[in-house]
């Protein structure tokens, strides 16, 4: 695959993904075509810029007509779409850019692929690959004891991030099966790792605990979710990409359940060796008011891409947070970054 279409690279998985690529060497151009929002950060990737092998162009996977300008301009090879909003607690404040973005957008970026498909060589459409990456919300929730979400397990997203994914899960499965369109989907669990955007659990935690602000507990803190570090979903995704079969669906998981009093412990741990100043960092626990309709338990079987393709998680918990915990403390000029505008860490999805 020599021209690769990375959407949503500027975001906490996507910028991952590009600087894996680049790493790697695999492709002779890495596009990153991004909306550039709140969560999107040219900073994650600046060491790029002026690269030969690198692109980005500002545009919105909403907007058919330039993605389809893209496609064309450099005869692409593959589409890797991370483009989405994805945080849970700003789809219950308000659900409509959810939709727009996450359903509208990866349509429009399906018929922009398809019409683009139909203009180029039979050869370079047998190779050309389209991949979805998803979530595991999109499965519901699960109870202490039923078994992890698998391929099979049937959809029943409860939130409105959740049905916004799953909704665009169909349209790619749809597209292939009326238009023949060479789809892949994987359907991650919890990431965590460098460059992620201060809303989620895991840089929350480690910001507000250097600063010596709370530590926020949604309900009693049981909510239990499988941490998968980023890099590892990295890797996963592009073993799906260069191995998958056409039509599939890859779950890709950490091994590693935990419930969200388990991650704090963790990271306060952590952080009592690594930020001594402010231990014990348990002490600015805090329980507040759960999430509506807060899903209790996420869990994933990997068993398929780890027989089909090869691919397991390289990270232990334990060592991904020592990892992650380090870079945040390391790196606190682009914390301060991202938090300069109008999140200020404040609680979000409590209506």
């Amino acid at each position: 695959m020599n021209t690769i279409l990375v959407t949503g690279g500027l975001g906490f998985i996507g910028s991952n993904f590009v600087r894996m690529l680049l790493a790697k060497n695999l492709h002779d151009l890495v596009i990153n075509l991004d909306k550039q929002t709140y969560a999107g950060n040219p900073e994650n990737l600046q060491e790029f810029e002026g690269s030969e092998k690198y692109k980005f162009i500002k545009a919105d996977i909403c907007d058919q007509e330039a993605v389809a300008e893209v496609l064309s301009q450099y005869q692409v090879d593959a589409v890797v779409n991370f483009a989405a909003e994805s945080h849970v607690d700003r789809s219950i404040d308000g659900p409509e850019p959810f939709v727009q973005t996450n359903v509208v957008g990866t349509l429009r970026l399906l018929e922009a692929t398809k019409d683009y498909l139909s203009n180029i060589a039979t050869e370079k459409k047998e190779s050309f690959r389209f991949l979805h990456v998803s979530t595991d919300e999109v499965y519901g929730s699960l109870g202490f004891s039923d078994p992890a979400f698998s391929e099979s397990t049937p959809y029943a997203p409860n939130s409105p991030y959740s049905a916004s994914k799953a909704s665009a899960d169909h349209l790619v499965r749809a597209y292939h099966h009326t238009f023949g369109l060479p789809v892949l989907t994987t359907n991650c669990s919890n990431n965590y790792g460098p460059y992620q955007f201060p809303e989620k659990l895991v840089p929350l935690m480690i910001l507000n605990a250097c600063e010596g602000k709370n530590l926020p507990i949604y309900g009693d803190g049981s909510n239990i979710r499988d941490w998968l570090h980023v890099e590892d979903h990295c890797t996963g995704i592009l073993a799906v990409l260069e191995k998958g079969r056409v039509g599939e669906t890859y779950c890709i998981g950490g091994a590693s359940e935990k419930t969200n009093l388990e991650v704090l412990d963790s990271l306060c741990q952590i952080l009592d060796k690594l930020h001594p100043s402010g231990a014990p960092h348990s002490q600015l626990k805090t329980f507040v008011k759960d999430r509506p309709g807060h899903d209790h338990r996420y869990a994933i079987d990997f068993t398929k891409i780890q027989i089909e393709l090869g691919w397991v998680p390289s990270y232990t918990f334990d060592d991904g947070m020592k990892q992650t915990v380090d870079w945040y403390i390391n790196h606190q000029e682009w914390c301060s970054n991202v938090t300069s505008g109008k999140y200020q860490r404040e609680r979000l999805g409590a209506s």
